[in-house]
């Protein structure tokens, strides 16, 4: 008999949530074979069998909270017997080949199922943590009962082990005092869908709401004249395509003008570390992509030493591997500085929210034609892009936080500067 594990994933990860079982008990796998694929709180994991056999018995379930080392399901040699699922119906009797009236016999009631049986069920549904799982059922707790502190709603096992303590007459003031997101309070005759949010959801969620209570998260605001750059692309995005064999893009253009500003700027490269202050004398940039599952941050490295078609060609891969979920967790961790382009979607002007421990991020927004004054008398049509930068204010100081912004629009509207401080 083999067991399942679920395996190390990166230091900074020690649990996942499984989303699909790939086999189901009595499937025969052989080494290699894809068992199951596990959700984390950054990337998506396959875990594969390594051993030929016969899956003897699944442990955990779709939508169940794992840890790094804990069993998830047995491979047992092949021929072996499967174990039966607990709701698996017993045996019909064996018919006999003439039965006699008399012999035939009445219903028998089925027993009741364990309240703990009916309880897990119900508790499938309910966030909470593989330990609080695990204490619930020993105590006996329904753990739609357990009301928790956690702000996104997670139980953990210090929840159900005060719940555990409270008197019994208690428990019904507990499950009423739960949070109310748990009951709907919308009209329930009228049409609508309720489901669970996904680990990266949650992890979304509760990053966004970190940075923002624990930074002193401030934007300011400028435009760039895009008419230079949109001339360079016209000019040269046959030839570089036809050399290069990728696209001449916007992000490259702005990557290496971030760089450029951090060059001048290096407090915007910089992190908080208890009383300290962590300048990084290395460019990661991160680049804000956009996935099925949420919102990803990839990490171009070293983008100072890139050139314009190698940043366009990483930029291409990475949001590829994000939309296909493929990521490795080491292509999504160290950045130093973010960019943010929602302008694809049409935004006008937004103010993105700080990816922390960074204390910078840049947001690109949709190039529109606006009139421009270009002299005391004179007015054109112009190309013109929002941008934003949210900086965190406790080791950025606004005067710097503008200078770093007008860094960057006079190297965009002067792309030829990108390739002396980029």
């Amino acid at each position: 008999m083999h067991d399942i594990i679920v395996p190390a994933m990166g230091e900074s990860i020690t649990e996942g949530t499984i989303s699909k079982w790939i086999v189901k008990v009595g499937d025969s796998v052989s080494q290699g074979d894809l068992l199951l694929e596990l959700e984390t709180d950054k990337v998506n994991l396959e875990i594969s069998a390594e051993q030929d056999g016969v899956i003897t018995e699944i442990l955990m379930n779709e939508g169940d909270n794992v840890k790094i080392g804990e069993a998830v399901g047995r491979i047992g040699e092949a021929g072996q017997a499967a174990a039966p699922k607990a709701n698996a119906p017993a045996a019909a009797p064996q018919k006999e080949s003439v039965p006699a009236p008399a012999q035939v016999a009445a219903p028998v009631a089925t027993p009741a199922a364990p309240a703990a049986a009916v309880n897990s069920v119900d508790a499938n549904s309910t966030l909470a943590t593989p330990a609080a799982r695990k204490l619930a059922r020993e105590k006996g707790i329904d753990l739609n009962a357990v009301s928790a502190r956690d702000p996104i709603g997670r139980i953990h096992s210090s929840d159900v082990q005060s719940a555990g303590s409270a008197p019994a007459a208690a428990q019904p003031a507990a499950a009423a005092a739960k949070p109310a997101v748990d009951k709907p309070t919308s009209n329930s005759n009228k049409p609508e869908e309720r489901k669970r949010m996904s680990r990266r959801r949650l992890t979304i969620a509760k990053r966004l709401v970190e940075a923002q209570q624990t930074a002193a998260m401030l934007t300011t605001f400028n435009e760039v004249d895009m008419t230079a750059i949109l001339e360079v692309r016209k000019r040269r995005k046959d030839s570089f395509k036809e050399k290069h064999d990728v696209g001449l893009g916007f992000m490259s253009f702005f990557t290496k003008a971030v760089v450029g500003a951090l060059k001048a700027f290096p407090h915007l490269n910089a992190e908080i570390n208890g009383e300290d202050i962590i300048v990084k004398k290395y460019y990661d940039i991160g680049i804000a992509v956009s996935a099925k599952e949420g919102l990803v941050v990839p990490v171009l490295r070293e983008a100072d030493r890139l050139g314009f078609a190698e940043i366009e060609r990483t930029i291409v891969e990475l949001a590829g591997k994000a939309r296909n979920n493929t990521l490795e967790l080491s292509e999504l961790q160290g950045g130093t500085f973010t960019i943010t382009n929602g302008g694809v979607f049409g935004s006008l002007l937004s103010t993105p929210i700080l990816n922390a421990p960074q204390v910078g991020i840049l947001g690109m927004h949709k190039i529109q034609l606006r009139p421009v004054a270009l002299d005391a008398t004179r007015m054109e049509n112009r190309p013109m892009m929002y941008i934003a930068l949210s900086y965190d204010h406790r080791i950025v100081d606004g005067a710097e936080a503008v200078q770093f912004l007008v860094k960057i629009k006079e190297m965009l509207e002067d792309p030829e500067t990108l390739l002396l401080e980029g």
